[in-house]
């Protein structure tokens, strides 16, 4: 809830400026400035919305899929590679309070092992072609303005621009995951679960 709370405002926050900053930018270009409620449906808003989320998405399901066979030894966010890991067990519908999928079994319980990467890779691929869309509206958008030809989606799709957003953004989400792997091994943070206990040694993995 916390989480939710502070990507409400962020976004709140993103919005104002956003639309101010791009009000500034019609107004240099020679154009007039737009309401609130065109610019939320605007190439500008779209494109930095969707840029963001298509690169957080992609990052959580590539470290979901990554660290079910990769390891970090010492790091709190690595299964151990030297023990039997609980998540690796077999699902049992026996188990108490097994979820309805478990109980189920079947092709149902074989897509619901696998749900939360699925939907992970799910959510990036929207957020890809939300992105895709937006950068594109706002670059015939720019394109219109000084009464040039307009893109069309086949050429954008090999734009400079569209790739530069993306890589600028992919290459920050894979630093910060490999920031916290690596420094949860000598770092630590009373009270919280992204690290090991205080006392535990450097080479220990896992919580």
């Amino acid at each position: 809830m916390c989480f939710l709370v502070l990507f409400i405002g962020t976004l709140f926050g993103q919005i104002v400026f956003g639309f101010k900053e791009h009000n500034k930018e019609l107004i240099d270009e020679g154009s007039t400035a737009i309401q609130l409620s065109s610019y939320l449906i605007s190439g500008h808003f779209i494109q930095s919305t969707f840029e963001n989320w298509e690169s957080e998405f992609l990052q959580m399901s590539l470290f979901v899929v990554f660290t079910i066979f990769l390891m970090q030894k010492g790091s709190s966010e690595s299964k151990d590679p030297d023990k039997d890991e609980e998540v690796d067990r077999q699902p049992s519908p026996t188990r108490k309070d097994a979820t309805w999928p478990v109980k189920k079994g079947g092709w149902i319980l074989e897509v619901y092992k696998h749900s939360l990467t699925i939907v992970l890779f799910l959510l990036f691929t929207a957020s890809f072609i939300a992105h895709f869309y937006g950068s594109l509206k706002d670059e015939n958008e720019q394109l219109a303005l000084k009464g040039m030809p307009l893109e069309s989606s086949a050429d954008y799709i090999g734009d400079s621009r569209f790739w530069y957003e993306s890589f600028q953004n992919w290459q920050s989400e894979f630093l910060s995951v490999f920031a916290i792997v690596v420094l949860s091994i000598y770092l630590r943070q009373i009270g919280s679960s992204q690290s090991k206990p205080v006392d535990a040694p450097h080479m220990e993995t896992g919580e």
